[in-house]
């Protein structure tokens, strides 16, 4: 394979998707002109299913607009619709002990508060990127505001309700890896050591706890020591998540100079990950495996959803820049190529969510509670950013 040739068509792929398909469709279909932020829940032409709002998608919007004007081009449209939203996080989505919303309605009412903290993390970064965009740091300030709410109620025992009864005493990988990419990402806007100490501190957990090399993967809840539960539950590798973390590490390695002990740790789950969940019959990366080989338990496990290959994309270039091995660029090429031929919507735009095993379309809908304008934008992003890092390495080690 020539690399150059092949990450420049890459490179303008990226950009071309991004620009004249997936913003479009949701500036256009999504952007709620009246009371400010985003909906999601949107059939296959952009028509709107439900005015129910996420309160992910509000802070998951808000960066994707304020990152592409910060990276990508200095578009006004996209500044003024980050925010919309973070503006509607603040107005709407916010309760009086600092804890955010998992839906509200159309105009802000709220609807559920979930005992996850992932509404907070993703208007954080939210925050923190338009800060940057718009020169204001009071925003920065907020977002760390909003970062040291979600510390206090993750290591406050009792703040937030368990998701199971004392009989299982068990931690989960989500909010430890998650706080890896929430902290880089203020890191950018604000200078603060408690956001590199919280990526030192969910490496460590990582490692520690939900690391398994007998398995070859990270599963998703360990023991409060670390140990396998031995139950379907406890059981469950998600390979889609692992590879995401992966990325993180690799991008925090790359912050570090190439640190050598993440490039090695990033690479490694990603191999452990593919291997789990890549689909040898038909191509794709699955939802669940089990690390004792038991059939899944989640009904969807062996579906392809769109945010396992977009993380894939970004993960396997993220290893070549890291590592030069020419087996991440085959990888990316093999995601890339099934991916590519699946998801997108030759008709409507945007892409398909929901795959069944054999990459048939599952159900059509472009968006939901949990499907819009975030992974997919991220990875075209990431990948583009990705690809030009990748052909500036190339020309100089061949000007050597």
């Amino acid at each position: 394979m020539e690399i150059k040739n092949y990450i420049s068509q890459w490179e303008e792929r990226y950009h071309s998707d991004l620009t004249n398909n997936i913003l479009p469709f949701w500036l256009t279909n999504g952007l709620d002109k009246e009371h400010g932020g985003v909906y999601t829940c949107l059939d296959r032409d952009g028509k709107l299913m439900d005015t129910t709002k996420s309160v992910w998608f509000q802070g998951r919007f808000g960066f994707i607009t304020a990152y592409a004007y910060n990276h990508i081009e200095k578009n006004p449209a996209w500044l003024e619709a980050s925010k919309s939203c973070i503006d509607f996080i603040i107005h709407h989505c916010t309760n009086e002990d600092g804890r955010m919303y998992f839906e509200v309605t159309a105009d802000g009412t709220p609807l559920r508060m979930r005992r996850y903290l992932f509404s907070e993390c993703f208007a954080a970064i939210a925050m923190s990127e338009y800060s940057i965009a718009s020169g204001k740091q009071e925003y920065a300030e907020k977002a760390l505001e909003v970062f040291h709410t979600i510390q206090h109620y993750a290591n406050t025992p009792g703040l937030l309700e368990p998701k199971y009864l004392p009989a299982m005493k068990c931690q989960g990988h989500s909010l430890t890896m998650i706080l890896i990419n929430t902290a880089s990402r203020l890191r950018e806007a604000i200078d603060a050591p408690e956001l590199t100490k919280q990526i030192d501190l969910s490496l460590e957990k990582l490692e520690k706890y939900f690391v398994h090399p007998e398995y070859k993967a990270i599963l998703e809840t360990v023991g409060l020591n670390g140990e396998l539960i031995d139950t379907l539950n406890g059981r469950v590798i998600n390979p889609g998540h692992c590879i995401e973390t992966s990325w993180f590490i690799l991008e925090e390695a790359r912050y570090r100079n190439w640190d050598s002990h993440l490039v090695d740790l990033g690479t490694k789950i990603l191999d452990w990950s593919w291997d789990w969940g890549w689909d040898e019959k038909y191509g794709g990366i699955i939802n669940f495996r089990d690390c004792k080989n038991f059939p899944p338990q989640d009904y969807s496990q062996d579906m392809k959803f769109w945010w396992p290959q977009t993380e894939t994309i970004i993960a396997t270039l993220y290893a070549y820049l890291a590592t030069g091995d020419e087996k991440y660029i085959e990888k990316h090429k093999m995601i890339s190529e099934w991916t590519y031929r699946h998801f997108p919507d030759k008709e409507y735009g945007e892409w398909y969510g929901y795959l069944h095993r054999d990459g048939t379309v599952a159900q059509p809908a472009k968006g939901n509670i949990f499907k819009g304008p975030f992974h997919i934008p991220r990875m075209m992003m990431k990948s583009y950013l990705l690809c030009k890092d990748i052909m500036e390495k190339e020309n100089e080690s061949k000007s050597r």
